[in-house]
C-alpha cells in the first residue's frame, strides 16, 4: 500500500486502521514519553492490574476484524511471521530518534518480537512515512487514493494512520504507517505507539475496551501495560497467522499464562 512500493495485483489490500487525536502543544521538541507531564500523569493513574477475562477480551476484540475494511476476510490472526524492521521516511531527525526509541521499546516489552529499525527503505517491511499536518490527506491520496482518500477524511477525519497487507496465509508482508511530525510531542509519541502496534496485527478498534489505546477514546503516549498483554498473546508462536477465534481460545489459557509471568516480570509488577 505504500505509494513508492504499491503492492502487486497478487496481493490483497489489508486493513486500515485510523486513529483520530486532538493536537496537545508541549513545550519540548524532542522529549521523551517519560519526560512529558500528560504522559507521566497517564502511568501514575495506569491500570496495572487486570483479570483473565479483561485481558482475553482485550486481545480478542482488536486481533479480530478491523476498524476500517478495504478487502479480505478479518475473522482469522494477521501478524508478522518472521523479524519487523522498520525504516522512518523522514528528513526530521528529531522525530526519527522518537521512533527508535518506540520500536525498542516494543521491542523490549514483546517477548518473541524481533523488531528493530533499519536504514534502508529496501530492507524494511514497515515504513513510517513522517509528515506534516498540513501534507497528511495529500500523502493519504498517494498511498490509497484520491476517493478512499476522501472517504477517509470524511468519515474520520484521522491524525495519523496505519495498514498493511497480507497474504493468502494471513502472515503480514508489509505495513505503512504515516505519522505527523508537527502536533507536538504528545500527539506524535500517541501515534507512533498505536500506529506502530496496529500495523504488527491488532488492527480492530474498540470502544468498549476501557483500558487500550485501540480505543480511539483512549490516549496513552507509552507501550501500557494492558496493551503490552495484548501484543504478546498475539506474537506467542502458539498463536498462528490465519487461526480462527475457536483456535486461538483452545490454547488461550496456557499462553496467557506464560505471558502472565513475562509482563510480570518486565514491568516489575507485583504478584
Amino acid at each position: 500500500m505504500s505509494a513508492m512500493n504499491p503492492p502487486s495485483a497478487a496481493f490483497r489490500l489489508a486493513l486500515l486502521a485510523l486513529a483520530i487525536f486532538t493536537s496537545v502543544s508541549d513545550t519540548a521538541t524532542i522529549a521523551d514519553a517519560g519526560e512529558l507531564p500528560a504522559i507521566a500523569s497517564r502511568q501514575r493513574l495506569e491500570k496495572r492490574s487486570f483479570t483473565d477475562g479483561e485481558i482475553v477480551e482485550g486481545f480478542l476484540k482488536t486481533a479480530f476484524g478491523a476498524e476500517y475494511h478495504l478487502a479480505g476476510r478479518v475473522d482469522r490472526i494477521r501478524k508478522f511471521d518472521g523479524p519487523v524492521r522498520v525504516y522512518a521516511d523522514s528528513d526530521r531527525a528529531d522525530r526519527k530518534t522518537q521512533l527508535a526509541k518506540v520500536v525498542a521499546e516494543i521491542g523490549a516489552h514483546v517477548q518473541h518480537l524481533d523488531i528493530a529499525m533499519t536504514a534502508t527503505s529496501e530492507a524494511a517491511n514497515v515504513r513510517v512515512k513522517l509528515v506534516r499536518d498540513r501534507d497528511l490527506f495529500r500523502t493519504i491520496a498517494s498511498f490509497y487514493g484520491a476517493e478512499r482518500a476522501r472517504e477517509i477524511r470524511t468519515s474520520l477525519d484521522p491524525q495519523c494512520l496505519s495498514g498493511f497487507r497480507k497474504n493468502d496465509n494471513f502472515e503480514i508482508e508489509h505495513s505503512d504507517v504515516i505519522l505527523t511530525v508537527d502536533n507536538g510531542d504528545f500527539t506524535f509519541l500517541d501515534c507512533a505507539y498505536e500506529e506502530l502496534l496496529q500495523s504488527l496485527g491488532p488492527i480492530n478498534d474498540t470502544t468498549s475496551v476501557p483500558w487500550t489505546m485501540f480505543n480511539d477514546n483512549v490516549s496513552m503516549g507509552y507501550f501500557d501495560v494492558y496493551d503490552q498483554y495484548i501484543l504478546n498473546l498475539l506474537y506467542d508462536p502458539r498463536i498462528k497467522p490465519g487461526m480462527t477465534v475457536a483456535e486461538v481460545k483452545a490454547v488461550l489459557p496456557e499462553v496467557l499464562a506464560d505471558v502472565r509471568v513475562w509482563v510480570r516480570r518486565v514491568n516489575d509488577l507485583k504478584e
